[in-house]
C-alpha cells in the first residue's frame, strides 16, 4: 500500500473530546485513527465512567472496552464548573477545528459551551453534538442510552418476531451507540470538507434515536413504506424463525441460498433435490412463499453432515456458508490472521492489549501509528495543567 505524501490524512485537524460511554468516543476514535489530535477532556474525579465497564488487567480505569475506542488520543481532566478550568477548555476550543461533545443542550448553554457561545470566540468551529434525540422535539430533553434507543425504536421488538418468545428484548450489543457514531464520524467529515471549500464551521447535531430509527428501518419499515401500506411491518426474511444457522454433527452453519436457483444446488449437495419437486416448492413464487419449509428441510439434512464436510462442498460449488464460530474463538479466525485484523501491542500500564486494526483501506494513505489509548490526566503536564 503507497504511503501517499507522508501525512496523516487528517493532519492539522484539532479535536476537543467531551464525550463518554461510546457514541461520541467511537466518533472521535475513527477521528484519531484517521490522523486528527484529539485531546479527551474529562472529569478529574473518575473521568469516562467507561473506563470501569469491565475490569482492567493492571490499572483502575482501564477497562478493555475503554482501551477499544479511546486509542491516539490524549487525556486531560478538567473541572468545567472550575473558572480555571474553564478558560483552559475555551483556550483548546479557540484553537480547535472539531467539537464533539454528548452533554444534553441545557447543561452544556449552563456551561457556557453551546454553540452560539463557543461561535463569539471561534467562527469556524464544528460543533458535532452527539444527542439522544433531536432538539425539536417533546424527547429533547430526555437521558439516552443503548438500552433505551433499542426500546424506543421497536428494535426490541424485532427478537419475539423471530422465535415467538412475547417477552421484549435487546440486541445483545451496544448497536444504538455504535451506529450513532458511525453517523457522527461522517458528519464531521462531511463538515470538515463543507469548511475547506467555504471557511465556515457550524453546527452539526446527531441525535441517536434518529440514527438508529432511520438505520433499522431501512430494512423493516416494510409495507408501511407504502401509503397506504402494502404489507406488515418488517422485512419478512429477516423475522423468519426457520432463518437459523443449521445445525450438523458437530455444530451450526449459515448456509445462504439468496439467488432462487442457489436452492437446485444446494439441495443437489444435500443429497434430497425432490424436495423440488413438491407443489409447495416447486417455481420462485412458491418457495418464496413457504421459505419456511424449506429452512426446515434443510436443517433436517444438513443434521447429516460434519460442518468441515459442507462448507468444502458449499465452497466448492460457490454458495455462500461460513461455519458458526463462538465469539470466543475469533482472534483465531484465518482470515482475519492473514489480513492483520488483530494487532497486539504493549501498553505502557496493562501490558501487551489485542487491538482491532480499522476495517477499511486507502491505496494513498497508510493508517498511522497512533499512541495507546491514555490513562486518566496522563497529558494534563503536556497541555500545561
Amino acid at each position: 500500500m503507497a504511503p501517499g505524501d507522508g501525512q496523516k490524512m487528517l493532519t492539522g485537524i484539532k479535536v476537543v473530546d467531551l464525550t463518554s460511554v461510546v457514541f461520541g468516543p467511537y466518533c472521535t476514535q475513527m477521528l484519531a485513527d484517521l490522523g486528527a489530535e484529539v485531546t479527551k477532556v474529562e472529569n478529574p474525579q473518575i473521568g469516562d465512567p467507561f473506563r470501569y465497564a469491565s475490569p482492567p488487567a493492571a490499572t483502575p480505569g482501564m477497562g478493555p472496552g475503554f482501551i477499544a475506542i479511546n486509542r491516539g488520543k490524549k487525556s486531560i481532566t478538567l473541572n468545567l464548573k472550575d473558572q480555571a478550568d474553564k478558560a483552559a477548555m475555551l483556550d483548546l476550543l479557540r484553537n480547535a477545528d472539531v467539537f464533539v461533545c454528548n452533554v444534553r443542550g441545557k447543561a452544556m448553554e449552563r456551561l457556557g459551551l453551546d454553540y452560539e457561545s463557543l461561535r463569539a470566540i471561534n467562527p469556524e468551529l464544528i460543533y458535532v453534538h452527539c444527542v439522544g434525540f433531536g432538539q425539536d422535539g417533546p424527547y429533547a430533553d430526555l437521558q439516552a442510552y443503548d438500552d433505551v434507543i433499542q426500546a424506543a425504536s421497536g428494535t426490541a421488538t424485532l427478537l419475539p418476531r423471530v422465535d415467538g418468545d412475547p417477552r421484549a428484548r435487546y440486541l445483545p450489543s451496544l448497536i444504538a451507540d455504535k451506529v450513532a457514531g458511525l453517523h457522527a464520524a461522517h458528519a464531521a467529515l462531511a463538515a470538515i470538507v463543507h469548511k475547506l471549500r467555504t471557511g465556515r464551521g457550524q453546527h452539526v447535531e446527531v441525535p441517536m434515536f434518529e440514527t438508529f430509527t432511520s438505520f433499522m428501518l431501512l430494512e423493516h419499515l416494510g409495507g408501511l413504506t407504502f401509503d397506504p401500506p402494502n404489507a406488515p411491518v418488517c422485512y419478512k426474511r429477516q423475522v423468519e424463525p426457520d432463518r437459523q444457522p443449521f445445525p450438523t454433527k458437530d455444530g451450526y452453519i449459515s448456509i445462504v441460498p439468496y439467488v432462487d436457483g442457489s436452492w437446485q444446488k444446494v439441495l443437489d449437495l444435500l443429497g434430497d433435490s425432490s424436495i423440488l419437486e413438491r407443489p409447495e416448492y416447486a417455481d420462485a413464487a412458491s418457495r418464496f412463499r413457504n421459505i419456511e419449509g424449506l429452512y426446515r428441510e434443510m436443517a433436517r439434512l444438513t443434521a447429516g453432515f460434519t460442518t468441515e464436510e459442507l462448507l468444502a462442498l458449499l465452497q466448492q460449488a460457490d454458495v455462500p456458508a461460513q461455519p458458526v464460530r463462538d465469539i470466543g474463538d475469533i482472534l483465531d479466525d484465518p482470515h482475519l490472521a492473514a489480513t492483520g485484523f488483530f494487532r497486539r501491542r504493549n501498553h505502557p500500564s496493562e501490558g501487551t492489549v489485542v487491538e482491532m486494526q480499522p476495517p477499511f483501506a486507502f491505496g494513498d494513505f497508510d493508517f498511522p501509528e497512533h499512541s495507546p489509548t491514555p490513562r486518566l490526566g496522563e497529558h494534563n503536564a503536556e497541555l500545561g495543567r
